[in-house]
Order: C-alpha cells, then structure tokens, then sequence
C-alpha cells in the first residue's frame, strides 16, 4: 500500500512539473510571438517612411537636414530590428518617432502639400500603422507580464531558472512625449 502512495506522490509531482513547464514554455512563444507582431508593424513603419519622405521632399527641398535625420533614424531602427532587445529597440523607434515629428511639423508649412492625394494617403497609413504598433506593444506587454508574472510566483519560481526561462524585456517608451502619435494635422 505504500508504495502505491509513494507512487501516486511522484506521479503527481512529475505531472505538476510537466504542465508547469509546459505553461512556461506556451507563455514563452507567447511573448514571441507578440514580438513578432511588432516587428510586422514596424517594418510597415519603416517600409512607408521613405515614400513619405520623398512626397515631402519634393515639396521642401531646403529642409534637407530634416530629411536627413529622418533617413538615419529609419537606418538606426532598421538596424536596432536584427539583433537588439526591446529596450533598445525601442530606444531605435523613440528616436524615429522624434524625426517623424519634424517631417510633419515641415509639411504643415506647405498647404499645397497637405492637398496632395499621395501625403494624405501616406499620412493615413503611418498615422494607422502608428495605432497598430501601439496595439502590438499592449499585446507584447501583455504577455509579458504574464510570463514575467508565471516566473516570479511560487512553486514555478522554485524551478524555473533551473530549466532555463528568463524574465522578458518591457517594450516601453522612455519618454513621455514620446508615447502620443505623430499628429498630421490638414
């Protein structure tokens, strides 16, 4: 009869074991693939920021330092995607958030622009795209936590790092200002 109690014990131990690893490692490819959410939406970003950089240009063509920190931010964040972590990532992004802005404050400056069908267009869909990025970040951020929240309490805590799994990076903004979406404004 002993035995059997014994047995019973260590099956339902290894069974805790399995199923908490298993919800660890579900948790896990959560995270990536929330991560992978947003590198879709910041490759749109990236992918639309010339076309609308070009569009603008045309129309300003001695605003060429705007132009150029536009074009080196975009560079520095494409780059900041193959291998940086969220911080820094984020950090890429931040500074071309920043450079965006100018690109908009220096088509507001130019009516004849604004009634262009190809800036409007453009400006609608980073102005999307913009809220898609937010809504991947909520979602990444949101995973996170989960899985951050799963290592962090008890019994999992007791077991996790042995097998391997380390706490995420928070995809966050640094500043504040940083956080509102380029307004385009007509």
């Amino acid at each position: 009869m002993e035995i059997i109690v014994v047995l019973v014990v260590i099956g339902a131990i290894a069974l805790f074991f399995i199923a908490t690893y298993n919800r660890l490692v579900t948790l896990r490819q959560r995270v990536k693939e929330a991560w992978a959410d947003i590198d879709v939406q910041l490759k749109r970003r990236h992918d639309l920021i010339p076309n609308l950089v070009e569009t603008v240009k045309g129309y300003a063509t001695h605003e060429s330092t705007v132009f150029q920190k536009v074009t080196e931010a975009r560079a520095a964040a494409v780059a900041a995607g193959a291998s940086a972590t969220p911080e820094q990532r984020a950090q890429a992004e931040n500074m071309l958030t920043s450079a965006l802005r100018s690109v908009f404050a220096v088509a507001e400056n130019y009516p004849q622009l604004q009634a262009v069908q190809e800036f409007k267009d453009l400006s609608e869909n980073l102005t999307a795209t913009e809220d898609k990025i937010a809504f991947a970040r909520r979602f990444y951020n949101g995973n996170v936590r989960d899985y951050n929240t799963s290592l962090q309490t008890f019994p999992t805590n007791a077991f996790a790092g042995m097998l391997g799994f380390k706490p995420e990076q928070y995809f966050e903004l640094a500043d504040a200002t940083e956080r509102a979406v380029p307004q385009v404004k007509f």
